[in-house]
């Protein structure tokens, strides 16, 4: 009897969940300053970052997931604010991966989900180097809260989690890879040299 993966369960789930009812816009407010407050928050440690943002201020970045949108006005101090809904950004940022699993799985991979770029060149060179470079220390947030000691056992416990979910999601990857590459060889026994644009290597 053939069985379900986790992960197509998951996924479906998911999907339905979103497809339900949107959530009321007091609700989309609520957690888009919550988002903002977060990023103040990591922002903060990083002064870099500030004093990169602050030669972008006035500027917005809309973030665009499916139907889900936040757009992000550079303050003059550096961090980020809510921007008023009407506003024209000057940067769009869409995940073009519409699949939360497929999502997920790419975080836990240690990959950067494809996004489409529009907009001014050096606002997205910061944002990217945002990116690239800011960290949230979670174990120096958790220490000022529990303490060093709980605040290191935890955060060890939670680096083996996510390393152990990594390895898990690779080798089911690994596995899906190989079995489709099988498949493929075996449909077909033409050399990919011999067959036209075989010499072709996709961007």
């Amino acid at each position: 009897m053939a069985t379900q993966s986790p992960f197509s369960f998951l996924g479906g789930l998911v999907e339905r969940a979103m497809a339900g009812p949107q959530a009321p816009q007091w609700l989309v407010s609520e957690m888009h300053q919550r988002l903002v407050l977060f990023l103040n928050h990591v922002l903060m440690q990083e002064k870099e970052a500030m004093d990169r943002l602050v030669r972008q201020k006035g500027r917005i970045a809309r973030v665009q997931w499916r139907q889900y949108s936040v757009a992000l006005l550079v303050t003059p101090a550096g961090l980020f604010d809510v921007a008023p809904e009407d506003a024209t950004p000057d940067l769009m940022l869409e995940v073009t991966e519409t699949s939360p699993l497929s999502l997920a799985q790419t975080a836990l991979r240690g990959d950067k989900p494809s996004i489409r770029i529009e907009g001014d060149v050096q606002f997205a060179a910061e944002i990217n180097w945002l990116v690239d470079n800011v960290k949230w220390d979670v174990e120096e947030d958790l220490a000022r809260m529990i303490g060093d000691v709980p605040a290191h056992t935890i955060a060890k416990v939670a680096r083996t989690a996510s390393q152990g979910l990594r390895q898990f999601v690779g080798a089911r990857m690994g596995g899906k890879a190989a079995a489709t590459a099988t498949e493929a060889n075996t449909a077909s026994t033409v050399p990919v040299a011999s067959m036209p644009g075989g010499d072709y290597t996709q961007p």
